[in-house]
């Protein structure tokens, strides 16, 4: 009797366990920072054995990375408005709101205590900016292409998101509209 091959179904039992981890992950790093917990602590969290989570991660640095990066694709997306003035307005506001949100300040936590973990985490700190910075730049050449004169990505970086990071690292918070599109307005 031929088996056909099993086939993996989105959104089925993997997908549950890795929304499931991902939460334990930003609820711990909520509570008590990071570092302050281990792979064993997420999976009871997650309700999910250990060994799933380093079959499937390898590591709890692997895995933050995966949580970090999976968060800021997910909830960043680039958007396309047709100009860069609209780009960049829409793009501030949605991480504002993104770093604000319930989940916002673990992860910014999260980014920055990777970078200063060892070999490990520096390498998923690294991965995180340079995911930032290629999303960011997608959106300045479509400006460029369209003719639009564009700053460097780095200038967006420094003008427009990290006053935003430090005000919610330090409680600064709440990022008001005028606040947001007033750091687009400096940068243009």
């Amino acid at each position: 009797m031929n088996e056909l091959p099993r086939t993996r179904r989105p959104g089925g039992r993997s997908a549950r366990v890795g929304a499931q981890v991902h939460q334990a992950v930003t609820e711990l790093i909520g509570e008590r920072g990071y570092g302050n917990f281990t792979v064993g602590e997420v999976a009871a969290r997650a309700g999910v054995a250990d060994s799933s989570v380093y079959r499937r991660w390898g590591s709890l640095e692997a895995l933050l990375t995966d949580v970090a990066l999976t968060r800021l694709n997910a909830r960043s997306p680039m958007p396309d408005t047709g100009s860069l003035d609209g780009d960049l307005r829409t793009y501030a506001a949605q991480v504002a709101r993104e770093i604000t949100g319930p989940d916002g300040p673990a992860l910014l936590h999260l980014a920055f205590a990777l970078s200063s973990s060892g070999q490990e985490g520096q390498q998923a700190g690294d991965d995180l900016r340079a995911e930032r910075t290629r999303q960011l730049q997608s959106m300045l050449d479509r400006a460029r292409d369209r003719g639009e004169p564009a700053p460097d990505a780095y200038d967006v970086l420094d003008h427009v998101l990290a006053p935003m990071y430090i005000r919610v690292l330090f409680g600064m918070v709440p990022l008001t509209p005028d606040y947001v599109d007033g750091l687009v307005d400096r940068l243009l």
